[in-house]
């Protein structure tokens, strides 16, 4: 491709309500343009990069065994009303009527739709295993769409769907696509990990994620480095104490903490350290209020609490209902003399083995030292694993302990089971000739977001760093005063004739530029390998070749190449 009859629209900066590193440079390099709060149109340069991580995606999906479909973006309510995901799903679906008001929405997944094709064309345990499997956009309305494409409402998605007559199939096409995501994630060059996830809104029994570790990523991810263990933090069990509680040593006694409001403050005041400290986080489980207890350096997971019994619904109480059972503003409460008939206390697993601690007295400017349990209050109501784990946690593998990492989801396979084929009635005829429900698979894959989890990972001041399989070209050749020089057009146009024959993706930069300009847009885009074709060189018979970044062991300092061997040394670089 020829810059001057292509399209490239790069600029100096970037507007200021772009936050992250990849929003900021896909705008500069003129990868995308926005067209409103969370819609972006994919320009010349942005569109090629989507492409080839799309190649990569289909190829590994076609080697699976998976076969592509293309189901329709607007989806009828009907659907959606067999599963009771219309109500549920929430205010990201962006719900239309059409002239007859008739209910549809733009389609966010496709669980619904896809359940339909199998139901009424799949009949028999003959036709199982199938796996289907598309590319498209999906619209989910975000209350804030931001960072670019990495949280946008329009935006690429692979996601497949996986039929089966036994929980054993299930499981083997759930472990291939697990393997295919590893290819394509190694294929594009990424640096990920997958790890155990919560199956959350989309349900089913078991769920992995696949995330590129990145310090701006969303998603905190527990791992241990001794062993294979990897879990999302929502996930990743916090276990009990080893050793048990320990038997009481100091009396139980009021301090006074006229300003302290904080774990944090009465350990600072008391000279203690935070680990000693419990806090009490209040919440409604309906109309029921409920304690719960968590050391004062550890965080509820809400994740976690959501799940056990009656709590699914569970929120945060305010300060007048705490003001109604406690009698005493936030920040001083605590479980000791609370009213136990009324109120049901939950304690994390740290909790229940701590002795002489520190908490709330119950009394405004008061909190209580020496607290112990069986002495001083009633055991908890329920111990449980309610928060997220922390650096050091022993795994829950029992090979290390735990570190904490931040990762950027790309990837999400899941195990459906029958949720969805239950719920619209697709079943098949096993060989008994008896109608069973189909088990299911759903796997996707964040195509677009890819892209910006990408120069998230790879990127430097001058710009973005694409691995040689993104990138929209592997090579570009500038050409510096390509119009006012027949040498170094003649140079150029050999160069780019011969390497664009032998089927390389190659930018000729002949545009009236400045070499400044022409080296900054190269660097920007993220072009892995330059050419330098210049009328002084050329008069000693060179080019000059620099890759965007070094290997390593290699300086990545400009090197002079013969320009008769300038060929074969470039079709060995972009062939590896």
């Amino acid at each position: 491709m020829r810059a001057t009859q292509f399209f490239i629209s790069t600029t100096k900066e970037a507007p200021s309500e772009a936050e992250l590193v990849s929003h900021k440079l896909m705008l500069r390099a003129g990868l995308i343009k926005r067209l409103g709060s969370g819609l972006y149109t994919w320009m010349p340069l942005g569109l090629r990069v989507l492409r080839r991580v799309e190649a990569v995606v289909r190829e590994e999906m076609n080697r699976a065994g998976a076969i592509e479909l293309l189901m329709p973006a607007v989806q009828p309510a009907e659907l959606w009303e067999e599963t009771g995901r219309w109500a549920v799903f929430g205010p990201q679906m962006l719900k239309i009527k059409d002239r007859h008001q008739r209910d549809f929405c733009f389609g966010p997944t496709h669980e619904e739709v896809i359940t339909d094709v199998a139901r009424r064309e799949i009949k028999s345990y003959r036709q199982l295993p199938i796996n289907f499997y598309q590319i498209q956009m999906k619209f989910r309305d975000e209350i804030r769409p931001r960072f670019g494409v990495m949280r946008a409402r329009e935006f690429l998605m692979k996601d497949a769907y996986s039929f089966h007559a036994s929980k054993d199939s299930l499981a083997a096409t759930y472990r291939t696509m697990y393997d295919a995501y590893g290819r394509i994630f190694s294929r594009l060059g990424l640096t990920f990990r997958p790890v155990a996830a919560d199956t959350g809104a989309i349900g089913g029994s078991a769920s992995h994620e696949f995330h590129v570790l990145a310090d701006s990523g969303e998603d905190l991810i527990a791992y241990c480095p001794d062993s294979g263990y990897a879990a999302n933090v929502e996930l990743a069990e916090a276990l009990a104490p080893a050793t048990p509680r320990a038997a009481p040593q100091e009396t139980l006694r009021e301090v006074d903490t006229p300003k302290q409001t904080t774990c944090e403050d009465v350990a600072a005041l008391l000279d203690i350290p935070l680990a000693r400290t419990v806090k009490l986080i209040a919440v409604m489980a309906g109309d029921a209020m409920v304690v719960l207890l968590l050391r004062g350096d550890h965080m509820l997971n809400e994740v976690k609490f959501g799940k056990l019994d009656g709590m699914a619904d569970f929120r945060l109480a305010n300060e007048a209902e705490i003001r109604a059972a406690f009698d005493c503003p936030p920040g001083f409460l605590g479980p000791v003399g609370i009213d136990r008939a009324k109120i049901r206390v939950i304690a994390d697993r740290t909790v229940a083995a701590m002795s002489d601690f520190v908490c709330g007295a119950n009394k405004p400017k008061l909190h209580l030292a020496g607290v112990n349990f069986g002495r001083d209050l009633q055991e908890p109501d329920v111990v449980a694993d309610i928060r997220n784990v922390s650096p050091g946690d022993p795994s829950p593998d029992g090979q290390g302990t735990l570190q904490l990492c931040r990762g950027i989801e790309v990837g999400h396979v899941f195990q459906l089971g029958n949720k969805y084929s239950q719920a619209m009635n697709a079943t098949y005829l096993d060989e008994a000739g008896k109608a069973q429900a189909m088990e299911m698979g759903c796997y996707g894959i964040g195509v677009s977001r890819i892209v910006a989890s990408a120069i998230e990972q790879n990127h430097d001041e001058k710009g973005i760093i694409w691995p040689q399989t993104m990138a929209p070209f592997l090579l570009v050749i500038v050409a510096i005063g390509y119009g006012k020089s027949e040498l170094v057009k003649t140079a150029a146009d050999t160069l780019y004739a011969e390497l664009s024959a032998a089927g390389f993706d190659v930018l000729l930069d002949d545009r009236d530029e400045r070499p400044g300009v022409m080296f900054a847009d190269a660097e920007l885009i993220g072009i892995p390998h330059r050419i330098t074709v210049g009328e002084r060189g050329l008069k000693d018979g060179v080019v000059e070749y620099q890759p965007r970044q070094a290997k390593p062991g290699q300086s990545g300092e400009a090197q002079k190449l013969a320009l008769a061997d300038a060929v074969e040394f470039l079709k060995g670089l972009l062939e590896s």
